[in-house]
């Protein structure tokens, strides 16, 4: 494929991307609104937040664990039998008791009158047997023992109970406090990692935002050197027609052309493909047409808030350090090991929990059996007191292992936020004295490329000359843009890692 090819695919490219970006009135965005729409519209901050709110409810859920806690039971149950403490013939014999004394009773009283009368009469015998019987005392005994019986039978075939009861811990070995305080670090820690994502997402817009800026500034580069070659095109044209210039000099100012043509289709797709990742990050449809405020990056000024550059002497580490939000995560995860030995430890101390309670059951045996409702209170105090549990004091040494391993931590990225502020810091002052040598180069390549325009036109020097002294003046403007867009990129690098 040759170069006009290739020129023609990528226009068509181009073309197409900015086609399916007409269909909205284009919409001008300034870096706080691009910040704005992005903080509202990440699912990545959504997602921390809910892992925020679910923190603090954990915050509460141990709190909660300090005051009583109510429960309600309740019981059925169904038996195929009833329980009875007497046998069927010891049953008999009680409920018959009574005509079984009563017999006793009459074969006394005849064998007492038989001997001592020495007289047997079975009438009578048999006439005072039948008006025993007539008499109560052996009905009553026999009711005596229905009720003996039936006292000694418990229907249990259908049982109910229920309880309400109250507990209390008193002390847990500390566990609870211990819980507590971690449990408000973990809410602490994930309100940090919170503003840790809001400033992963605002650094992420902020490049794409000033990508688009550098982008936009030298496909406008790009444009103006674009027209500077077309207008030496129709020059030499004109010049070879007069035989002023040879065709080969009309050959070399349209290779040329071709070339800046190409790098402007090629500016004009990046700078659509950088607007769509802005739009990606904003919440915005990609095929929306956006532009970003329009910047002067050859003047210097720029939109973050006049930061200076910061020297060495001016940083104050201690603070850095203090406001890092990398050191504070650690040392609440130190504080959070510390908690963490406590918990283990509590293992060896004993626990005491007060509870009270109310049951009531049907049937029930508080005055005889009854199959009514009936219950009482109960009150206690429960303690347990470890004696030997080796587990619980390996626990207690792996704990401690834990948080000295995450105060080696902690030193470890003091050294390292150190090393990274001061090399943001020279980095931004090599940044500094890159666009200042810039724009002296720009200057000078201004000046140079006026100088060759009026030479040229004078007839002094040839096309060559020319396209020489503009493709230095393209060199140094893209350096402008690029030193500036740099200075911004550092200053916002080093305003982060100071924690600012």
């Amino acid at each position: 494929m040759n170069l006009k090819n290739i020129c023609k695919t990528v226009a068509i490219v181009g073309a197409t991307i900015c086609m399916g970006t007409s269909c909205y009135a284009q919409q001008m965005l300034t870096l706080e609104e691009c910040r704005s729409m992005a903080m509202q519209n990440s699912n990545t901050l959504k997602m921390a937040g809910e892992k925020e709110a679910g923190a603090e409810d954990l915050r509460k859920m141990a709190l909660s664990q300090f005051f009583p806690k109510l429960s309600a039971n309740g019981a059925f149950t169904w038996n195929e039998k009833s329980i009875s403490l007497l046998s069927d013939e010891q049953k008999d014999k009680i409920n018959n008791m009574g005509t079984s004394a009563q017999d006793m009773v009459a074969d006394a009283v005849i064998d007492y009158v038989h001997d001592a009368t020495g007289v047997s009469n079975a009438t009578l015998e048999q006439d005072f047997r039948d008006r025993l019987h007539e008499g109560r005392m052996g009905s009553e005994l026999n009711d005596v023992g229905h009720e003996i019986t039936s006292a000694m039978e418990f229907d249990l075939r259908q049982i109910y109970a229920g309880s309400v009861t109250l507990s209390q811990p008193i002390y847990l070995g500390g566990k609870l406090i211990a819980a507590y305080k971690a449990a408000k670090l973990t809410r602490e820690l994930a309100g940090i990692e919170m503003d840790s994502e809001k400033e992963k997402l605002q650094q992420q817009v902020d490049e794409a935002y000033w990508r688009v800026v550098s982008v936009k500034h030298k496909q406008q580069l790009a444009q103006e050197y674009y027209n500077l070659l077309s207008q030496l095109s129709d020059d030499v044209t004109a010049m070879a027609e007069v035989e002023v210039a040879t065709q080969g000099d009309v050959a070399k100012v349209r290779v040329k052309l071709n070339e800046a043509k190409m790098n402007l289709t090629k500016a004009t797709t990046g700078l659509t493909l950088s607007k769509m990742v802005l739009c990606q990050l904003c919440g915005l449809p990609l095929d929306r047409d956006i532009d970003v405020v329009d910047i002067d990056v050859d003047s210097g000024q720029t939109t973050d808030g006049g930061q200076q550059m910061l020297s060495g002497d001016s940083i104050d580490m201690q603070a850095v350090l203090s406001r890092r939000r990398e050191l504070r995560m650690l040392r609440i995860g130190d504080s959070l090991a510390r908690e963490g030995v406590r918990v283990a430890a509590s293992q060896l101390q004993p626990n005491i929990v007060v509870t009270g309670s109310y049951g009531v059951s049907n049937p029930n045996m508080f005055n005889g059996y009854q199959k009514t409702w009936d219950g009482m209170f109960s009150v206690g105090v429960a303690a347990n007191i470890p004696l030997v549990d080796a587990g619980a004091c390996y626990a207690v040494k792996a704990a401690k292992h834990k948080r000295r391993e995450i105060g080696y931590q902690i030193a470890e990225a003091e050294e390292r936020i150190t090393l990274q502020v001061n090399k943001l810091n020279f980095e931004l002052q090599v940044a500094e004295r890159k666009l200042a040598e810039a724009e002296s180069n720009g200057a000078y390549a201004e000046e140079t490329l006026r100088m060759a325009n009026e030479s040229f036109k004078a007839g002094v020097i040839g096309s060559s000359d020319l396209m020489a002294a503009q493709t230095s003046w393209l060199s140094a403007r893209s350096e402008i843009i690029d030193a500036e867009i740099e200075i911004k990129m550092d200053r916002l690098y080093l305003i982060q890692a100071l924690g600012m």
